[in-house]
């Protein structure tokens, strides 16, 4: 099986925390948070890592949640948000898989490839994760080690 590298997108690469009003934005149904969150690392040396990364044979991946109760409706817009903001802060990479699935999904069941690595900043996700999980302190150091 290929060697795989999976990303959380909230409170890991998209700081949707950081977002003014964020929790009442989501809560009536306002995707806005999704794409005005700001980067948490440095785009373009991420983006230059994981395209190393997958050229030496790395799938790439993003593998994320819809916001909590949502509709059919929001999570169309959420959906739409969240790819608007890899397509604006990670152009130049071609992910492999973009799985962006209902709140509390389990992760490791929704990717191809459940042993590689993932960023999460959540630690029940890295805990229930079956291969190798970091959170997102060293996410650049991590990716340069590899």
């Amino acid at each position: 099986m290929a060697k795989a590298i999976y990303f959380d997108m909230d409170g890991t690469i998209a700081n949707l925390y950081a977002v003014e009003n964020w929790l009442p934005k989501l809560r009536s149904a306002d995707a806005s948070p999704y794409e005005d969150a700001i980067p948490m690392v440095k785009m373009n040396l991420l983006a230059r890592l994981l395209n190393r990364l997958q050229r030496e044979g790395y799938i790439i991946g993003i593998v994320s949640w819809l916001a909590k109760n949502s509709d059919d409706e929001y999570d169309e817009k959420v959906t739409r948000a969240k790819k608007s903001w890899l397509d604006k802060h990670l152009a130049s990479v071609h992910f492999d898989e973009i799985h962006i699935v209902k709140y509390g999904t389990p992760k490791q069941t929704i990717v191809d490839n459940p042993l590689g690595i993932l960023f999460d900043d959540e630690k029940p996700n890295r805990e229930k994760w079956l291969g190798t999980a970091h959170d997102v302190d060293n996410i650049i150091e991590v990716l340069k080690s590899l």
